[in-house]
Parts: structure tokens; sequence; C-alpha cells
């Protein structure tokens, strides 16, 4: 079969599209989305499990370390998941560079205050500071 027209010798001996790297952001975007499914699942598990219970009793059971973890996974997964989402409509529908820079840098700002300040709230019950 011979190789379309379109494309130039260099991206035929590389192997690489027009777009370089989308299948690798493709597939982070959906290994991030099963992984939300999962992990929404035990968020919705550990919130029904704290109706009902008073204070105490829901920062001792948030601050356990096998819900400290779930609970980081669950952010750390939807903050990238996020970045990534946002990343992507940006970079579609944003089309004058100063604008599409600014988004990019507002997104990733964004996405890094939320995500750490939601694991600090986490950890700074886990680690009762």
């Amino acid at each position: 079969m011979t190789e379309p027209m379109f494309r130039t010798p260099l991206r035929r001996v590389r192997g690489l599209g027009a777009a370089r790297s989308g299948t690798g952001h493709f597939w982070h975007q959906r290994v991030t989305s099963v992984a939300g499914v999962l992990l929404t699942v035990a968020l919705i598990v550990i919130v029904i499990s704290l109706l009902g219970r008073s204070h105490a009793a829901a920062v001792q059971i948030l601050g356990s370390p096998l819900i400290a973890i779930l609970m980081l996974l669950f952010i750390i997964n939807t903050a990238y998941h996020m970045w990534l989402g946002m990343q992507e409509i940006i970079l579609d529908y944003v089309h004058e560079d100063k604008w599409k820079f600014l988004a990019l840098m507002s997104n990733t700002f964004f996405v890094s205050v939320v995500g750490l300040a939601s694991a600090f709230a986490i950890l700074k019950l886990s680690f009762g500071v």
C-alpha cells in the first residue's frame, strides 16, 4: 500500500501525524475518565457513610489512611482530567495566540490552586495538624 501524498517524507519516516502528540493526550483523557468513574463511586460511598455522623466522627473517618489516599487519588485524577479537558477546549476554540496563551496559563493556575488546596485539606485532616 502506498503512503498518502499529503505526508512529508520526514513524517513517513517518523510515523507521526499532523498533531504529533494527539494520541497520548487522547489516552490520558480516557484513562483519567475511567479512573474518575471508579474514584467517584468510592467518593459517593464515603460521603454516604458520613451522613448523620458528628463532626468528630467525620474528621476521624476522613483522616484514616485508606480514605485519605482514596480522596487524594480522586483529587489528583479529577484535577488532571479537568486540566486536560479545558486545555483541549482552549486549543480548539481560542484562535488568537495571546488569548490562547493567557487561557492556557489561567487553566494551569486554576487547576493547580484547586488541586493543591483540596489536597492540603485532606492532608491536614489526615495528619491532624
